[in-house]
């Protein structure tokens, strides 16, 4: 079987021109993930002008280029991280501590074991634990410093305003 040269030029025509459309949808489509990609890491137009135009330029070095320089995190989980941060901070702030000497104390708690600072009052008319600032008792209505006869005519003036 003699081997003819025109057969193999139209092998290798189509060979090119298959490649060249592989090499040009990959070009596209890297362009194409590089936007969505960007967009999705930073609200900087800038940046993501200058990262598409790397990818557009340097195909598939620029690419490259791209994945090295890219902000490691997305928008997304960038606002999932500071959600979890807010909720850690907000837990370390609700962890009741002593006044005098920082270490933890509980909730119903009067006075502090370690250095006897006093963290709470009790309520004259229910004895209820108050906050040391409150000077009326949110359960019964009566006044932080008054005797129980006292608040039920404390309690009867609030209701009548």
């Amino acid at each position: 079987m003699p081997f003819d040269p025109s057969s193999f030029s139209g092998i290798f025509q189509y060979l090119v021109g298959f490649g060249a459309a592989f090499f040009a949808a990959l070009w596209l489509s890297l362009i194409i993930w590089t936007f969505r990609d960007i967009r999705a890491r930073t609200r900087d137009s800038f940046a993501r002008i200058l990262a598409v135009l790397v990818v557009a330029v340097l195909n598939v070095l620029g690419i490259v280029i791209y994945l090295i320089l890219r902000p490691g995190r997305t928008l997304e989980e960038e606002y999932q991280r500071t959600l979890e941060e807010e909720a850690l901070l907000k837990a370390i702030e609700e962890i009741n501590t002593c006044p005098g000497c920082g270490r933890h104390t509980r909730e119903d708690w009067v006075i502090c074991p370690t250095c006897q600072t006093r963290l709470k009052k009790s309520c004259p008319a229910c004895h209820k634990l108050l906050e040391l600032p409150w000077s009326i008792c949110p359960y019964c209505g009566a006044a932080a410093g008054e005797t129980p006869s006292a608040s039920t005519s404390n309690s009867d003036q609030l209701l009548q305003v």
